[in-house]
């Protein structure tokens, strides 16, 4: 698809996460395409909603939509279906740091405790771990893509709504716990927020700075 190349380009130019600016003549240079074609290549990309572009002088800013990102993981899951599939568990390291206070509340809400019993076989306790991954681990947090998540539907309690999410199954020093990834969420891709049976920083005795081991459990969805 005439898509996933340019795309891939501008996301590593850091278009997912941030306007950038850009020039044809420039965008060209990572193309290896004429200024004209890269200049249609950029207009094409805009017009099949790939890309937001605002024109500016010297040239304009682009930002990757959902539909660009969407299209990029898809690539990257069919990577993953290539070279995933020996079904080792994938290892991750982090720094344990303060949350916002907010997860005892929805963790806590019945609609959510119920499906985390029946789907996850435990019962968390009403908080989450959050985890800042190193460096070096936050291109290994994508391959949780490459595993099956658990899906936590979302519901309404007659006052309000609650929204869905999905969970993956994972062993942080041992303990059996799980990620949580609410839909929509505005998490950056290197922080972790863990639900456990039980208190994990109480457990683990661990207090902010200390590093852990997450082993995310890994399941066939990579290998087709």
């Amino acid at each position: 698809m005439y898509a996933a190349e340019p795309l891939k380009k501008l996301a590593l130019l850091g278009a997912i996460e941030n306007l950038i600016k850009i020039s044809s003549a420039e965008f060209a240079q990572y193309t290896t395409t004429s200024s004209k074609t890269a200049a249609r290549l950029l207009k094409q990309l805009e017009e099949d909603k790939y890309i937001e572009r605002q024109l500016v002088p010297g040239g304009q800013k682009i930002m990757l939509t959902c539909n660009g990102v969407d299209l990029l993981r898809k690539e990257y899951a069919e990577y993953q279906r290539i070279f995933c599939r020996n079904g080792t568990d994938i290892e991750l390291y982090g720094h344990v740091i303060a949350g916002l206070g907010e997860g005892q509340y929805y963790i806590a809400q019945h609609g959510y405790m119920s499906q985390f019993s029946e789907k996850l076989g435990f019962q968390p306790f009403p908080g989450t771990l959050n985890i800042k991954l190193n460096e070096a681990n936050v291109a290994m947090r994508q391959l949780m893509d490459c595993t099956e998540p658990v899906c936590i539907q979302g519901f309404n309690d007659g006052e309000r709504t609650f929204g869905a999410g999905k969970c993956y199954p994972i062993r942080i020093n041992g303990i059996k716990s799980a990620v949580i990834v609410p839909e929509r969420t505005h998490y950056p891709t290197n922080l972790l927020e863990i639900i456990a049976p039980v208190n994990l920083r109480e457990k683990l005795h661990l207090k902010d700075g200390d590093e852990v081991n997450i082993v995310v459990e890994k399941t066939d969805k990579c290998e087709g």
